[in-house]
């Protein structure tokens, strides 16, 4: 009878027009499980198709996210859960010198040096707001399985543990109080897999053999600091090792042993939990397509909660985002593709997003050591680049494990806010011209794989590159850095082209003034100033 009830909502949910909204209760879908928000969706493709994003995402164009939690504690870079396992990599042989053996002290026992003691996240959004952020981002989880608020479902969280503060909370409140729409990101349904080589044990030395702490349980810990704490509920390892790489595993296919439905629901539970307390407009996962994608409909189920209550909180309006990766043509409809590093060659008709970090994604000591960040002109290139094909950047800062930034970052947050402030009208609330831009990067044939991951042929643009945006009344033009000599042509805009056939007569250049043009069948030729009115990129406004 209850599968009967299931398959009839579900019915009826699908057949709901996308702006008809129900008020009935939540609709229950296991007897352990968080409820689902019923309303127009339900969790079908067929039905989450008829999403629209909403148009404060597609003017926002540029967020800052905080990618935070106990991983920054070692300083030893991304991954580092996962890495202090891997026998001989880098975070192995930092955690074996600085910590101790992975057999007494693993990734549970970093999780109390995680204190965020000088975190002030008021002060850190306005800050990220003051350099144009439009949105922020928080990270809710990661892959080590830690929820960053006071979680019903996971006992290993800040408020328990490291912090000893609802972080997540104090997020929320800071970017409501900033005015700022909030992003949460789930990474922990990987948990699974990401955490396996913690089974493991050392192949050679003096503790060869000795198992490492992956398989601990509760009776383990009498007498320890997290007695009464059961490992598993952190490491999910009471299972056989996956067979290949984590890399091949990651769509929970090629070798992957199959998490079980306990654990899927836990997830899930966490995840309903945490959208119902902070209410995010935007909610990332970190996965192929949705969470479980290829064995499970919890991704479906989440994607409906979230718009759904976005609807009831909204007074039938819908304004949540989802972002996953990997989206074909009909999922991108559904909802709003994230690539990861990189970028599509090309105009996309549905808005989409970037994400990508200053450094590395979790703090890493010897990035800030050398300053080894992408610099503001690198930002902004991309942020120009995304923009003119219909994107947003989201900018990932790392933080210290005490919830501070470094001087370097700093400077580089501040150069990026002094170009958005005297340019920012040619990236906000604009949207994408007849073509993006011009130029040898623009017309090279530059290949994405399947989760991005080649902005390093977009960080290498020039002046040589120049890309479009409009509003209604005027089109931008942004080459990517300032011409030595201080000629800028624009083939685009040549006399007699199709694509702008009005006559230029109007140029101006944000932060200086009008300057003259000549417009010729070679191109709009444009004569800069010899002083650059910025260090990065010149924005030239030429009115429709």
């Amino acid at each position: 009878m209850r599968n009967l009830t299931i398959c009839l909502f579900l019915a009826l949910a699908g057949m709901a027009k996308a702006d008809d909204v129900q008020t009935s209760p939540f609709v229950p879908v296991a007897e352990n499980e968080e409820t689902m928000q019923q309303g127009p969706f339900a969790p079908t493709w067929e039905s989450l198709v008829r999403y629209e994003t909403p148009e404060w995402f597609r003017d926002a164009k540029f967020g800052i996210w905080a990618h935070w939690g106990p991983q920054c504690v070692e300083g030893s870079g991304d991954w580092m859960a996962l890495g202090m396992y891997e026998e001989g990599s880098g975070a192995w042989k930092h955690h074996r010198e600085h910590y101790g053996h992975q057999s007494e002290v693993g990734f549970k026992d970093i999780l109390p040096l995680f204190r965020a003691e000088h975190w002030q996240p008021d002060s850190l959004v306005q800050f990220y707001k003051s350099v144009g952020a439009k949105y922020f981002f928080a990270m809710g989880n990661h892959h080590d399985n830690f929820d960053m608020w006071d979680s019903k479902y996971q006992p290993w969280n800040a408020k328990q543990i490291g912090p000893e503060r609802d972080v997540m909370e104090e997020w929320a409140r800071a970017a409501r109080k900033a005015g700022l729409p909030l992003g949460i990101s789930f990474h922990a349904d990987h948990a699974w897999r990401f955490y396996e080589s913690a089974q493991g044990s050392d192949s050679e030395g003096e503790r060869k053999g000795v198992p490492y702490d992956g398989t601990l349980t509760r009776e383990d810990g009498k007498g320890k600091w997290w007695e009464g704490l059961d490992p598993q509920e952190l490491y999910a390892q009471n299972h056989p090792r996956s067979k290949g790489s984590i890399g091949d595993n990651w769509d929970w296919k090629n070798g992957c042993v199959t998490p079980t439905q306990e654990y899927i629901t836990n997830f899930y539970n966490r995840t309903i939990d945490a959208i119902n307390r902070y209410r995010p407009d935007v909610v990332y996962y970190d996965a192929t397509v949705l969470p479980f994608g290829s064995i499970s409909d919890c991704g479906l189920r989440l994607v409906a909660h979230q718009y759904n209550s976005s609807i009831k909180w909204n007074h039938g309006k819908n304004k949540a985002v989802t972002l996953g990766k990997i989206l074909n043509e009909e999922q991108r409809r559904a909802m709003t593709w994230d690539v990861e590093r990189g970028a599509p060659n090309r105009i996309i008709p549905e808005p989409w997003q970037t994400c990508t970090c200053l450094g590395g994604w979790h703090w890493n000591e010897g990035i800030s050591q050398s300053n080894a960040y992408k610099q503001a002109p690198t930002v902004i290139r991309l942020l120009v680049d995304i923009v003119s094909k219909n994107g947003n950047l989201l900018l990932s800062v790392p933080l210290r494990a005490d919830g501070t930034f470094d001087e370097h970052e700093r400077s580089i947050l501040e150069n990026i806010g002094q170009w958005m402030k005297q340019n920012g009208e040619a990236i906000y609330a604009t949207r994408p011209w007849v073509r993006f831009g011009e130029g040898p990067i623009a017309e090279a044939d530059i290949k994405i794989n399947n989760v991005g991951f080649n902005e390093g042929s977009y960080t290498k643009a020039g002046a040589g590159e120049i890309r479009f945006t409009q509003t209604k009344k005027h089109l931008y033009a942004i080459p990517l850095g300032w011409p030595e000599d201080g000629v800028v042509t624009i083939k685009s805009l040549a006399a007699g082209n199709p694509d702008f056939t009005k006559s230029v007569k109007h140029v101006e250049l944000l932060g200086y003034g009008r300057i003259k043009v000549r417009q010729t069948q070679e191109g709009l030729v444009v004569q800069l100033p010899e002083k650059p009115t910025n260090p990065i990129a010149p924005v030239l406004k030429i009115k429709k």
